[in-house]
């Protein structure tokens, strides 16, 4: 399917099982903040975004920047995502928690916008399992292509989530 994920290992699957952690990443996708401005951005204690950005510095996903001044004569280190978590698959390496968490940041995201700007789309299928695998190739292909882009000059942040599922509710 698309880019070929590699296995995460058990600490990186245990990083990325965090709802917040996954906001982390995405606030700093494409530009680097200090500690404070992701603990204002999340609404956060600055000490328990400090636990978090730790994790995910240690496990490659953020890397710190040179520092710079801050206010009073502090010295501030900004930290931005580093796209490895776009290389990686968690379902082999047994840490529960991590499709939850990515559902959990998408819920607490889409919360803070203006639902009539987003858009939305619904659809039914019954997918043999050949079909199903090409629909999600087919999908991956789409992702990485825009993953691969560069940043468009002026252009918005958005977020992309797609969640494809078995429909219990239609089994007979």
């Amino acid at each position: 399917m698309g880019t070929k994920r590699r296995p995460a290992t058990e600490a990186e699957a245990r990083a990325l099982a965090s709802s917040v952690r996954l906001r982390i990443l995405r606030l700093c996708l494409d530009q680097a903040l200090t500690n404070k401005e992701i603990a204002d951005r999340l609404g956060a204690n600055p000490a328990t975004t400090l636990h978090h950005v730790r994790k995910l510095v240690e496990t490659g996903f953020l890397a710190a920047e040179p520092s710079r001044p801050g206010p009073r004569g502090s010295t501030e280190i900004p930290y931005r995502a580093t796209g490895k978590s776009w290389q990686m698959d968690v379902r082999e390496s047994g840490v529960t928690g991590g499709r939850s968490a990515m559902l959990d940041a998408f819920l607490e995201e889409v919360r803070l916008v203006d639902i009539e700007e987003a858009s939305f789309t619904r659809l039914g299928l019954r997918l043999t399992p050949d079909a199903h695998t090409e629909l999600l190739e087919r999908l991956h292909e789409v992702f990485d292509e825009f993953h691969d882009r560069q940043p468009e000059p002026g252009g918005e942040a958005y977020s992309l989530f797609v969640a494809l599922h078995r429909d219990v509710s239609r089994d007979a």
